[in-house]
Formats: structure tokens, C-alpha cells, sequence
């Protein structure tokens, strides 16, 4: 259907992996534009090459400067026109990730990621882009896609997205998966850790993401949790273990202290519910 597609959903749960997977499955590179509050078009589409203006400036000052020479303050202005419009083509131009995209002789896949955290102002930026897969540089004119690429945009929703661009995005939504799920992507990552070790730190983290935390463990925090535990040589889970490597789950100090007088019962409900 050549529309971007937006995936919605908490932190940690891969949205930017599915990116990942997306372009190694396709065969096709994978440009990434990471948003952030104050993001702009010199960052996000392209900007021009000041130093090399500067340095060409310097070169091609005396032959200027010769060619005027004797010339009315009318031609002079004339000759000067033309030289500064020379500075502003394609040879000083440096693209950013979302004109790479469209100028690249091969398809790709762009990654818009964690939209949300980018200023609303920038979401009316995109959406030239993203309805007509070309931008327009005002010295320049507009630049086409050679290919429409495949576009994923990434959302934590930690605001919510214009109407204008949910409009010109299909959508999806990833939440936390399934126990089984979990556990047999945790089993896939970390090759050689103990099966019941396995099932026992999936049901411990889906008990603390029933709690009312600041911030739910995700799946990147699972595997980050069983890598540890296996460098460290265990095999089984028990409330010591727990409170002294909790800090791999849980970032803010106040869902620990939340969590801290629930332990040791937590551990030993998920060990047997597992």
C-alpha cells in the first residue's frame, strides 16, 4: 500500500527491532532518524555545507573580484547573483536521514523512531513527506522519492499523535506478549539459560507488571535481568537473588520501594505458578 506504518506501544517491547528485522529480511539498508524535543530540518532532512562554502569562498574570491572589476554596480550585483546561487546546489548539500532516504538509489527502510518525543511542530514537517514521499528544499526545488521506501515510525505515547498524521500512517499495536511468548524469546537470546529459571523470571516480571509502577519492566529489561543471572552461575531465583539484582528491572527508586515488601512473597507465588 506504499503507507508509513506506525507502531505504537510501551517502551522495551521491540518496535525498533521490528525495523531492524524489516530491513534485514527485506534486504534493504536501514536509515534511522532517532526524534528528540528540538528536533529541526537541519538535523532531520538536510542542511548545506558551511565549510566547504566558506573554503570555496576563499577560492574563487579573486577571480570575483577580477570579473567585476571595471564593471557598473549593476553588472557587479549580477556577477555576484550568480556565484552565491553556484553555493547553493547539490555539491554543498548534505543530507540528513530523511532526504538519504528518498535520494538513495536503493530502497529502504526509515525509521522514524519515538516520534512522540519530537515537537508537535515537527509532526506537520512530516507530513509532505509521509503523504507524498517527497520534500521540498526552497533553493533547490522538490526532491521525489527514486524509491518509495518502507516507513516505520515509533511511538512510547508518551503524548498523543496529530489526527493529521494517525490519518497517513496504517497502525499497530505492540503491547507486552505472552508468558509462552516471552519465555521463548528469552530462551532465544539467551542460549544455555535453565528452563525453569527461564518460566520463573517471566512470571515474576508479568506479576510486577500488574503493580501501579512508574515504569513496567519491559521485554528488553527480561533479557537484560537472565543475562546477568547466568553470568553470575544461577539456576534458581529466590528473594536474595531478587533484591540484590532488581535494579536490572525496575530504573525509578519508588517502584522499588513499592516492590521491596512484596518480594519475597512474589517470588515464591510465581515459583510455583510457573
Amino acid at each position: 500500500m506504499e503507507r508509513p506504518l506506525m507502531l505504537e506501544g510501551p517502551a522495551g517491547v521491540g518496535k525498533t527491532d521490528l525495523a531492524r528485522a524489516a530491513a534485514q529480511a527485506l534486504g534493504r539498508p536501514l536509515v534511522r532518524l532517532q526524534c528528540y524535543e528540538g528536533l529541526d530540518e537541519a538535523k532531520a532532512l538536510y542542511e548545506w555545507d558551511y565549510a566547504k562554502q566558506m573554503l570555496y569562498t576563499q577560492l574563487l574570491r579573486d577571480a570575483i573580484a577580477a570579473e567585476t572589476h571595471g564593471a557598473s554596480i549593476a553588472g557587479a550585483a549580477e556577477i555576484v547573483a550568480r556565484s552565491e546561487a553556484s553555493f547553493f546546489t547539490e555539491h554543498f548539500l548534505l543530507s540528513r536521514p530523511l532526504l538519504a532516504a528518498l535520494r538513495s538509489d536503493a530502497p529502504v527502510v526509515l525509521l522514524i523512531d519515538e516520534v512522540d518525543r519530537a515537537d508537535p511542530e515537527f509532526e506537520a514537517f512530516l507530513l509532505e513527506i509521509l503523504s507524498e514521499l517527497q520534500v521540498t528544499i526552497p533553493e533547490l526545488g522538490t526532491f521525489r522519492a527514486k524509491h518509495p521506501p518502507l516507513v516505520l515510525l515509533t511511538t512510547n505515547a508518551t503524548r498523543e499523535m496529530t489526527e493529521a498524521l494517525r490519518r497517513r500512517c496504517l497502525h499497530a499495536f505492540l503491547d507486552y506478549p505472552s508468558s509462552s511468548r516471552e519465555l521463548a524469546i528469552l530462551e532465544l537470546v539467551v542460549p544455555g539459560i535453565d528452563h525453569t529459571l527461564a518460566a520463573h523470571l517471566v512470571a515474576f516480571i508479568g506479576e510486577l507488571r500488574k503493580m501501579d509502577l512508574r515504569k513496567a519492566p519491559a521485554v528488553s529489561e527480561t533479557l537484560d535481568w537472565a543475562r546477568a543471572l547466568v553470568l553470575l552461575g544461577k539456576s534458581k531465583l529466590d528473594p536474595d537473588l531478587a533484591r540484590d539484582t532488581l535494579g536490572l528491572l525496575l530504573k525509578h527508586q519508588e517502584d522499588k520501594v513499592s516492590v521491596e515488601p512484596r518480594l519475597d512473597t512474589m517470588v515464591k507465588t510465581t515459583a510455583s505458578s510457573r
